[in-house]
């Protein structure tokens, strides 16, 4: 019967063959015994005659000489004979024996892959109240030849993320790919989810629900380079066989096993390994996979770390989460981490249902990432909304990235810069990239910009050779380390996260703004992908005072160089100064705006801002604008009224003209338009007496109806706009918008100048209005 530990054995022995490889190295050394001995670490030189002569000796110190002479342990043993291998009950067929092993060490690897810690959260979670299976793409993203104009033309400014290159390629489960390919190299951005998965598998192959017949080892990288430490001749054989010594398992049935291929080998982090150590521990596992090249094995590792190949292994890259997969990641941590189930249900519901919302796609954007969703639930968990000023939210993400996620696993990386020069590098690139209008950079430009950094931060002059050099090696640490910057396609580059890289640009801008480079910032007012870093860097100032007064200058600029906007915006104010209603002056200027407006515009009669700036105007509009809201529209009826389709909407031009509960304390207007209305033919004269009368009247009509607008309520104007009054009239819109946003956005502001640009919004300064015409 198998008793455990007891029956492995404690002493070794070389073979005869074994003590002619050992004479043979010992004799290439040019050693005396003695020397072997203190190399060793002996007193005596009798442990080295004896394992010269073949006299068994302690395991470890049998180890350490073949370590010293550069010899593999297990071409130096004797082979276990049959009377060990009956005392061992090693069983003779090889499923029993996997099962054998299995079951020794089914507590232990459920100790070390069957629970996770989340971010911030005191006690650890089981692996299956958390894990969703991420998805893989089978090719990598940085190795692919494209073009970046293909990569402008998939992204989504509203969405502003970038999964958009996981969309050139299908995404297939993990799982899937770890059946289908025996030798894997699983990349990742960091917090993707490489060492989640790989607990998962080992996990999942410990509870029998898959690879069932192998034997799960799981081997955190950095902890194998740091226990074989001043062990230089050590191999990852060696180490598995001290081990799982440990677990009374000799390594003769391990020998058997991995021979049979029955091993599942995972290797974790090998990007976690510090520089010096990387290309020794690279070389062990290279000699391992030649010799058990029968056993499945899977190693993870961060994206651009995989400097080292693998023969015979598939590289596939973890995929940002999709939408759903967010949805079910977040129910998980919900339910993981609160003790009612049901409130947790409806706090991932919650959150979803916010994150969806279009002014928080940007957190929408970051929660792609498995670590960065869950620090989102965190901040939900204890907040129960999502912050209305993201910037300490993206402060804290772009932290975790690039200290604290590292620290909590107690990992130490080799820096260029210290972390104030790699933010203030990374707001300089971003705000590069940014200013040249793309997402996307080519390497050789990324490179550019960070020796121009480099050369600005420089005490001394710097050969610009080695700046350039150093840029390569800073690119790599940005991308490997942090995964702040990530290689596209090969020599593409983006920012990880659109969300991040406008949030560094405002703290960029912030940290430079002057006379000089504000004007350049306004510049950008008018630019959609620009939007976030006014409301970011609005949210960041202290006081946001100047900022906010320069853009209401600059929206003033932008109204008053198109005659035609400049004449729209003067009747705009006297048509909402003469309104006989109390709500907020912007409100009701936002109103009249998209009345005005073509029918076709995409502003027309779109009251959403109107309605953000005075809630009462959802309800039952005061009757001055309800009457205009009720001509307008019965005018557009009329315009889009042909002499064909006469007959068929003639009823809705007679119920748009029917205004009567309007116009109570207005009969002369309800006169005019009765009149108006007296002049159309009956319905009953039949549709052809319709459309020859609307061919010989409609134009003449509808002119007069709009005739009568405009002289009794001053509204309905043919403005005749082209298209670049329309586009300029669109920009004056959404600066008003963007304006408004940021005084939502801005944390310190003097409320007396809140009050003034919230109440002057749509509104042209007298002063530069007399300036243009001057």
């Amino acid at each position: 019967m198998y008793s455990g530990k007891s029956m492995a054995r404690r002493s070794l022995q070389a073979s005869a063959e074994g003590i002619r490889k050992a004479k043979q190295a010992f004799k290439r050394k040019g050693w005396t015994q003695e020397y072997l001995a203190a190399e060793v670490g002996l007193e005596t030189r009798q442990a080295i005659w004896k394992f010269f002569t073949g006299k068994p000796i302690d395991r470890h110190v049998f180890n350490d000489i073949c370590f010293v002479l550069e010899l593999d342990s297990s071409e130096i043993i004797q082979p276990i004979t049959d009377d060990e291998s009956n005392l061992l009950d090693i069983p003779l067929d090889i499923e029993t024996l996997v099962q054998k092993l299995r079951s020794v060490i089914h507590e232990n690897i459920q100790a070390q892959c069957g629970t996770v810690q989340l971010l911030d959260i005191p006690r650890p979670i089981n692996i299956n109240d958390i894990y969703i299976d991420v998805d893989i793409l089978e090719e990598i993203n940085s190795q692919k030849w494209l073009e970046i104009s293909k990569f402008c033309n998939l992204c989504d400014d509203e969405n502003c993320a970038l999964g958009v290159t996981d969309l050139l390629q299908t995404r297939v489960s993990a799982l899937e790919a770890a059946s289908k390919y025996t030798k894997l190299m699983v990349l990742g951005k960091p917090g993707s989810g490489k060492t989640t998965f790989l607990q998962a598998v080992a996990n999942s192959c410990n509870q029998g629900l898959y690879q069932a017949d192998h034997l799960p080892i799981f081997i955190r990288l950095q902890n194998f380079a740091e226990d074989i430490q001043g062990r230089t001749k050590i191999s990852l054989w060696q180490y598995l066989q001290e081990y799982f010594l440990n677990f009374g398992i000799h390594e003769r049935e391990l020998s058997i096993v991995l021979a049979h291929g029955k091993a599942l080998i995972l290797l974790d982090g090998l990007d976690e390994v510090i520089e010096e150590d990387c290309e020794k521990i690279v070389h062990k596992i290279r000699q391992f996979t030649e010799k058990y090249y029968k056993n499945p094995l899977i190693i993870t590792c961060r994206l651009g770390s995989q400097n080292y190949k693998f023969q015979g292994f598939t590289e596939v890259e973890i995929a940002d989460f999709n939408q759903p997969q967010i949805a079910k990641f977040a129910e998980k941590w919900f339910c993981a981490t609160a003790k009612n189930s049901a409130a947790a249900s409806e706090l991932a519901h919650r959150l979803m249902q916010k994150l969806e919302l279009a002014e928080n796609l940007p957190i929408l954007d970051l929660a792609a990432t498995p670590l960065l969703l869950s620090f989102i639930c965190l901040v939900f968990l204890f907040n129960g909304d999502l912050p209305a000023n993201r910037t300490e939210l993206y402060k804290e993400a772009l932290d975790l990235l690039l200290v604290r996620w590292d620290e909590v696993r107690g990992i130490k990386r080799d820096n260029n810069l210290s972390l104030l020069h790699k933010i203030k590098l990374l707001s300089y690139l971003a705000v590069n990239s940014l200013a040249q209008g793309s997402y996307f950079q080519s390497e050789a430009k990324l490179r550019q910009l960070i020796t121009d950094y480099l050369r600005q931060i420089s005490t001394e002059p710097t050969d610009l050779e080695a700046l350039e050099i150093e840029s390569a090696s800073v690119l790599k640490v940005l991308e490997s380390h942090y995964g702040i910057l990530i290689e596209r396609a090969r020599g593409i580059y983006s920012f990880s996260h659109v969300s991040l890289q406008k949030y560094l640009a405002a703290r960029g801008i912030v940290t430079n703004i002057n006379t000089q480079t504000l004007p350049e910032f306004l510049n950008h007012l008018s630019e959609k992908h620009w939007q976030e870093v006014f409301l970011l860097s609005a949210g960041i100032l202290k006081p946001a005072d100047d900022l906010l007064l320069a853009i209401k200058q600059k929206i003033n600029s932008l109204a008053v160089k198109n005659a035609k906007l400049c004449g729209f915006l003067t009747w705009l104010e006297k048509k909402a100064a003469s309104a006989n209603a109390l709500y907020h002056p912007s409100g009701v200027r936002a109103f009249y705006f998209t009345l005005a407006l073509p029918s076709e515009h995409p502003l027309a009669r779109n009251q959403d801002l109107a309605i953000l700036l005075d809630h009462q105007l959802a309800g039952n509009l005061a009757e001055d604008l309800a009457l205009d809201l009720a001509l307008i529209h019965a005018l557009t009826v009329s315009l889009g009224i042909t002499a064909d389709i006469f007959s068929v909407r003639f009823s809705a031009l007679s119920l748009a003209l029917d205004l009567k509960h309007l116009l109570v304390n207005q009969p002369h207007l309800q006169t005019s338009l009765q009149e108006l209305k007296n002049q159309l033919p009956l319905p009953s004269q039949g549709r052809e007496v319709l459309k020859l009368w609307w061919q010989a009247n409609g134009k003449e009509w509808t002119e007069a109806l709009r005739t009568l607008m405009i002289n009794t309520r001053q509204i309905g104007h043919n403005w005749q706009f082209n298209q670049q009054d329309l586009h300029h009239i669109q920009q004056y819109w959404n600066a008003n918008k963007l304006l408004l946003d940021c005084l939502k956005s801005a944390a310190d502001i003097s409320p007396n100048l809140r009050n003034s640009l919230e109440t002057t919004l749509f509104l042209v300064d007298e002063e530069k209005r007399l300036e243009t015409r001057g």
